[in-house]
């Protein structure tokens, strides 16, 4: 069972909240809005499914886009859905996919709301983005991906404690939907 979400603030930021009902939920993040990035993308679908029947997952669209500070306003977003989730579970977990990867660790680095685990996947970010996140994370990376510089990343969240995955896939991560899905629903699962 999916439920609309219309997060309340400035901008018009829309989503599914898959399971409703569920007592912790995880917030995710799409990749790019330009690059048709949705709350629909298959890989938010993938550790949706994975986090069921346990967890709501709301999987949100971003709102409309702006040249001059579009990474900025995405972020800020995923922070207002952190904390509309936060006023209705227990427990809150977040995961990114790409260019969500990045906005969901910088969300992560500057939420009020006391997240449990953040999971990226392929995450476009510089790998500082990484520092000043408080909550346990997991970084998982396509050993193929030519789309982002992954390597620095992972090697920087291998530095500061944090679990890393590498999987001998591509960006899209198109033959192992259903693994990333249980890799990073296992993850956030144990943590909620």
């Amino acid at each position: 069972m999916s439920d609309p979400v219309v997060v309340p603030g400035g901008r018009e930021v829309v989503g599914r909240l898959d399971r409703p009902d569920a007592d912790t939920a995880v917030v995710a993040c799409p990749p790019h809005p330009q690059h048709s990035g949705s709350r629909s993308d298959p890989r938010l679908r993938a550790v949706s499914d994975a986090l069921a029947p346990d967890a709501a997952c709301l999987r949100f669209d971003y709102g409309p886009w702006d040249d001059q500070r579009g990474p900025a306003l995405c972020t800020t977003d995923a922070e207002r859905t952190i904390a509309w989730a936060a006023d209705r579970y227990d427990r809150i977990g977040l995961f990114g996919y790409s260019f969500g990867g990045g906005v969901a660790l910088r969300a992560a680095a500057r939420t009020d709301a006391s997240l449990v685990a953040c999971s990226v996947l392929a995450p476009a970010v510089e790998a500082e983005a990484l520092d000043a996140v408080g909550c346990p994370c997991q970084v998982v990376v396509g050993e193929r991906d030519t789309t982002v510089d992954w390597a620095p990343v992972a090697d920087r969240a291998a530095a500061l404690g944090h679990a890393v995955e590498r999987l001998p896939e591509t960006h899209q991560f198109r033959g192992g939907l259903n693994r990333v899905g249980h890799l990073v629903g296992r993850f956030l699962a144990t943590r909620l």
